[in-house]
């Protein structure tokens, strides 16, 4: 078994909404499978036992892939196969983390192959570097709490790195950053001041907080000759360590206070000193000027047993599945270094000594959780007024987000009455004691901080998406451009680049994941239009979870055979991913049946809007009947229609785009684009003036309907690359001009042959000459697909002396306008880019080859209500 292909789709896209891994194999001539081999499988997987046997081998890899990411700590369910041809077969399965999802299917690929033929190998080595795999990239347990809460709350959450804590929230203008617990919002200067604890120390005592008395040391001697001031014992502890690093309590004499001042040395070069506060260790967690939880922390510790020895219980202890390595459990490892060594003589044992049963026996001084220590809840305890002052002192460092370490005997009585201390604030806190902790009520802290950041908002910008076979690019800009006009900082994505306030930051086809990405990644976009191909669906997915107002224009043949999709049927369910993903509105087109059929997929709580070019279509006036929302071209004129009243935007030949109403494909890209805004809670005014000052021409939507006129032909410049394409652009021809109407054209040559005769028999109906030029062959000959093209207009019945096949593009121009007469239309499919009609720029006309455009079009003025 090969893999043939390999895609990770990011986002929603044609198998689930859940992020997964397609897999395209080839398994071959099915092979004898050895007797046994579900057995063998279930033995080195025994998550699969008692699912029994499986149709093929590619449904067996589909499990194995499944269960090997389970085995990794990154469990997932979904999973599904179907097949490609005779031997081929795509394998979709979760993930929650890309390289796990390709390192288990690489593996479960393996592993079938092998036990198919009855081979014995050992398989612990690769099971174990999957684990590492999914370890490496393991999110902290604090940050995942963060995370988790925001996306409980709808708020996107995107990993900016695989190896860092390091998270985007939100979208665009809305968004905020967390790294571990501290977040956007947390000040540079705040974190410098929680760094150093002297400092901290300071402005606290100096805000009328209780803090330690102590100072900070350069020598051992000097914080001898410290402790003995402050009277002993001491905490010795380095200046700007975190998660108890360093930290030695409760030093009662001069040597304790040495050994303490070599291991603080192990992680800063400036010690402080400070008196010994007598009482129990708590940690509060204070988010957005609020107490989010409290704990009571407890130092690492074993409980005899009268039979075991330290090390012993130290490692039936560390056997538990809730501790591991760093943060990435709920617990921590217990450690027996030199530090727990040192506490372990000093209270009488050594590691092989037997604890009796009952005696209880630290390993450390602190209780932070990175040490080994455990936690219990006593949020509901805390004193008002230790929680004013716990309060208080983030609003005194300037932290958003803070660990307040308090020792004190009761946390429930007043903290200065009792001579308790604040004794550190902490700029990241760990707050996995307060969502696991080992006894009492566990508080969910990620959700407090996510409060903090962003209160009732979800983070998320307007975001309108785009598909559909023709239209997209202009009807996304269309959109975009009622967004500036309503003074948003606009992101667009299109077929000709990425665009922000109007301005091309990305050039190139940038319909997919990526672009969409970039765009909701700018911390300046307040809304975002994306233009969402099939390609970049089939390739990665949506880049989004969700859109507020999804558009799907049309579904017609065009790329099909490509990608494992081959009927238009297909095609649409592709489409469908978009129209599934709207959250707030979908527009769809009601003169589609395959659009109409969306509507009944949709989510029940989405507002289905549709637009027609047809003012008694059946499905919009039921539609209308029922109170629904739709637009509709009537008497020349785009009408929206909100249910209860029937509003003229403006008249056909007002709008720019549509030629003098020539173009009706714009009318209907227009009446989408004002379905959407209105959806996008636009008002009919902003809709009005936006579509009436909207300009398709080479510099605002380059290859769409742009206009130039060259001695008296008219000459019309589009991308029309599909037969639906071409029978709009012959329809606009005709309406335009009583004169010839001449085709130059074109299609990609990874089209099936079906497809670019049905190009030919349209053109050939449409047009009355044909000029037919390559501009990407893509796998074919020199000349064939021009030829295939020719062919299906021979059989339309086209005269032989109207169709010309000319190879470059620049004589298929030439060739054609030497054709044309005064009057006449010549539509210049130009399927690759404008650089082709920047080689024809002697024919203009208008100096620098210029477009024309139509007299008074741009003076429109339109009727607001």
């Amino acid at each position: 078994m090969d893999i043939i292909e390999q895609r990770i789709l990011r986002g929603p896209n044609r198998w689930s909404r859940l992020t997964c891994l397609q897999t395209v194999v080839d398994t071959g001539a099915v092979p004898a499978i050895a007797p046994g081999f579900a057995d063998s499988l279930h033995a080195q997987l025994p998550g699969m036992a008692g699912r029994g046997s499986y149709p093929t081998l590619a449904h067996a890899v589909e499990h194995a892939a499944l269960e090997l990411q389970n085995m990794a700590g990154t469990p997932v369910s979904f999973g599904l196969t179907g097949k490609v041809d005779a031997t081929q077969w795509r394998i979709v399965i979760a993930y929650q983390r890309e390289q796990v999802a390709v390192e288990a299917m690489a593996l479960a690929l393996d592993m079938v192959r092998a036990m198919a033929r009855g081979e014995v190998q050992d398989w612990a080595g690769r099971l174990a570097t999957l684990k590492e795999v999914a370890e490496r990239g393991a999110i902290g347990t604090s940050t995942a709490a963060v995370v988790d809460a925001a996306r409980a709350r709808g708020i996107p959450a995107l990993r900016l790195t695989d190896e860092a804590n390091l998270f985007q929230l939100g979208w665009g203008s809305r968004q905020k950053r967390l790294q571990a617990t501290v977040t956007g919002d947390t000040s540079t200067i705040a974190v410098g001041i929680a760094s150093n604890k002297q400092l901290t120390k300071s402005l606290l005592e100096q805000g009328g907080i209780p803090v330690p008395k102590g100072g900070v040391v350069g020598t051992a001697d000097e914080a001898v000759a410290l402790a003995a001031r402050l009277r002993f014992p001491v905490t010795v502890k380095p200046l700007d360590a975190n998660q108890g690093k360093g930290v030695t309590t409760q030093c009662t004499d001069a040597d304790a206070v040495r050994t303490a001042f070599e291991f603080a040395r192990q992680y800063g070069r400036r010690i402080i000193v400070e008196r010994f506060i007598e009482g129990r260790d708590y940690r509060l967690l204070v988010a957005g000027g609020k107490l989010a939880a409290a704990s009571l922390r407890r130092p690492p510790s074993i409980r005899g047993d009268g039979r075991s020895t330290v090390q012993e219980l130290v490692d039936l202890e560390n056997r538990n599945p809730a501790r591991g390595e760093g943060h990435a459990n709920i617990l921590t490892r217990l450690r027996l270094d030199e530090l727990a060594l040192a506490l372990l003589a000093g209270q009488g044992f050594a590691l092989d000594s037997v604890v009796p049963a009952g005696v209880e026996v630290q390993l450390r001084g602190n209780a932070n959780l990175s040490t080994g220590g455990t936690a219990e809840d006593v949020t509901d305890l805390v004193h008002p007024s230790t929680r004013e002052m716990c309060i208080r002192a983030a609003q005194l460092i300037g932290l958003d987000v803070a660990g307040i370490d308090v020792i004190c005997a009761d946390i429930s009585q007043c903290l200065r009455e009792q001579r308790g201390a604040l004794i550190e604030v902490n700029a990241a806190p760990g707050i996995r004691m307060h969502e696991y902790p080992s006894h009492g009520q566990a508080r969910d802290a990620g959700d407090a901080i996510v409060e903090a950041m962003f209160g009732a908002s979800d983070g998320r910008i307007p975001v309108i998406a785009v598909t559909g076979t023709n239209g997209k690019t202009t009807t996304c800009l269309m959109i975009a451009h009622a967004a500036r006009l309503a003074g948003l900082c606009t992101g667009v994505t299109t077929t000709e680049g990425v665009y922000i306030d109007g301005h091309r930051i990305i050039d190139g086809d940038c319909a997919g994941y990526h672009s969409a990405r970039t765009l909701l990644a700018t911390p300046s976009v307040d809304i975002a239009v994306l233009e969402t191909a099939r390609g970049g669906i089939l390739k990665r997915g949506l880049a989004f979870d969700r859109c507020a107002v999804a558009v799907v224009l049309n579904v017609s043949a065009d790329h099909l055979g490509l990608d494992g999709v081959d009927s238009v049927a297909e095609l649409a369910a592709v489409k469908a991913v978009v129209a599934n993903a709207a959250s707030r509105a979908v527009v769809l087109n009601a003169d589609d049946g395959l659009c109409v059929a969306m509507g009944a997929q949709v989510s029940a709580d989405v507002e289905r809007i549709f637009f027609s070019m047809d003012p008694d279509n059946p499905v919009l006036l039921r539609h209308l009947d029922n109170g629904g929302r739709a637009a509709y071209f009537q008497d020349n004129a785009l009408i929206l229609d909100d249910g209860s009243r029937r509003l003229e935007l403006l008249r056909a030949e007002r709008m720019p785009a549509s030629l003098h109403g020539h173009a009706r494909y714009n009318i209907a890209n227009a009446l989408a684009a004002g379905a959407a805004l209105m959806g996008a809670d636009f008002s009919h005014a902003q809709i009005a003036v936006a579509l009436s000052t909207f300009v398709s021409d080479r510099e605002n939507n380059p290859l769409r309907s742009n206009i130039y006129s060259a001695h008296g032909v008219t000459i019309v410049v589009d991308y029309a690359h599909n037969p639906a394409a071409y029978a709009a652009m012959a329809s606009m021809a005709r309406s335009l001009s009583s004169g010839r109407r001449i085709a130059v054209l074109t299609c990609p040559g990874d089209r099936r042959e079906a497809d670019l005769l049905d190009i030919g028999h349209t053109c050939a109906e449409g047009f009355d000459e044909l000029f037919v030029y390559e501009a990407d062959p893509r796998g074919r000959a020199s000349g064939e697909t021009a030829r295939t093209i020719l062919d299906g207009a021979r059989r339309a019945g086209k005269d032989e002396r109207l169709l010309h096949a000319i190879v470059p593009v620049s004589d298929a121009f030439t060739a054609a306008m030497q054709c044309c007469q005064p009057g006449d239309v010549l539509v210049f499919a130009c399927g690759s880019s404008a650089t082709a009609l920047r080689e024809t720029a002697r024919y203009i006309d208008s100096p620098a080859g210029a477009p024309v455009p139509a007299p008074s079009i741009h003076q429109a003025t339109v009727p607001l209500e």
